[in-house]
């Protein structure tokens, strides 16, 4: 039978463990194992490998040995308790031998949960989960993370008490990350709050979230805006190391400018422009991003536009010959004295 993504997400939290097995499938290895991870940690419990109720078989080593499944299957524990045999990473060369296993399968044997990666809806193993009456199959997708999801995760390391910004921003978070790279900065945030019982604020999550090159991307945007000129030279340059190039950031404080400028230029005040942009932005940024469109007014974020665009215009030129990067921090830094002369 198949699962829709909201049917799977119940089923993975509360596996029944009267069924003979589940396919998890999907593109994307990372959210794959994960969702593996999930159903089995709550299917056996605590201990599964240690009391060996747990049986791992790579898919490969199903096409020299079929018989590994099956034998695995309908071996009888030493200990009580729910038993699986899991088979990772399976193509259609495995097929026969998963096939055989859910067809012999009878009450009291071992759980069958299978990981692929993408499988057409042609494929054997897929065909045989989707069909068979007592299993599940169920396709994982690269979409974000719901908020049930993220609710769960969040329990799970322990932090109880997210109020409402920072909920909005841990979803936020969640769509620009990968399910890794999100488990791990709850993780870190679980750690960063043991003992403290207090709400999480999104200064804690600031604290936490991976600093990316769109975050190293902000830090010179925001000197630049904030007019600290002699910050911009050291800043460009560690951008320049990660890979950003000259183009990239001219688009990037082209965006910036413009969200400024929306906020400046709402009839009713940058107080109530800022709370018109979508995406939404929040705690900190929120009140950086508004002090700074406060601090400019529209008339100058105007000028500031058109420094960009000519820069952006001399960049594309074919008869462009000064180096692009000294371009444009000449423009930054031609903007950062603008934003000192009020």
């Amino acid at each position: 039978m198949k699962l829709s993504p909201r049917e799977a997400d119940g089923y993975f939290a509360k596996p029944d463990a009267g069924k003979a097995g589940l396919l998890i499938y999907g593109a994307d290895a990372m959210r794959v194992a994960l969702k593996r991870q999930q159903v089995i940690g709550a299917l056996l419990g605590d201990g599964a490998e240690e009391e060996m109720r747990l049986t791992r078989i790579p898919g490969s080593d199903l096409r020299g040995d079929p018989a590994l499944l099956l034998d695995a299957i309908k071996a009888v524990g030493f200990f009580p308790g729910p038993r699986a045999a899991f088979v990772e990473d399976a193509t259609d060369t495995a097929a026969p031998a998963i096939l055989t296993a859910l067809e012999d399968w009878t009450p009291g044997d071992a759980q069958i949960v299978v990981t692929a990666g993408q499988l057409k809806p042609s494929s054997k193993i897929r065909k045989a989960f989707e069909t068979h009456p007592n299993a599940y199959a169920v396709g994982i997708y690269d979409d974000p993370p719901s908020r049930a999801e993220i609710e769960r995760t969040l329990a799970q390391a322990g932090i109880q008490a997210v109020p409402r910004d920072s909920m909005a921003a841990l979803t936020d978070l969640a769509g620009e990350l990968g399910p890794g790279d999100f488990t791990q900065t709850i993780e870190k945030l679980a750690l960063y709050k043991r003992g403290d019982a207090s709400d999480l604020t999104l200064e804690d999550i600031d604290a936490c979230a991976p600093r990316s090159t769109e975050a190293a991307l902000d830090d010179v945007l925001n000197v630049v805006a904030e007019g600290r000129t002699g910050e911009i030279g050291p800043l460009i340059r560690r951008l320049q190391a990660q890979g950003t190039n000259a183009v990239s950031l001219c688009i990037g404080a082209t965006r910036h400018f413009r969200t400024l400028y929306a906020c400046a230029s709402d009839p009713g005040g940058a107080a109530q422009g800022i709370g018109k942009l979508r995406p939404p932005v929040y705690g900190k940024r929120r009140d950086r991003i508004l002090r700074q469109a406060q601090g400019w007014g529209a008339p100058r974020l105007e000028t500031a536009l058109t420094v960009l665009t000519d820069t952006d215009l001399q960049l594309r030129s074919a008869g462009q010959v000064a180096p692009a990067m000294a371009l444009v921090e000449r423009a930054m830094i031609r903007l950062a004295m603008l934003a000192r002369s009020r």
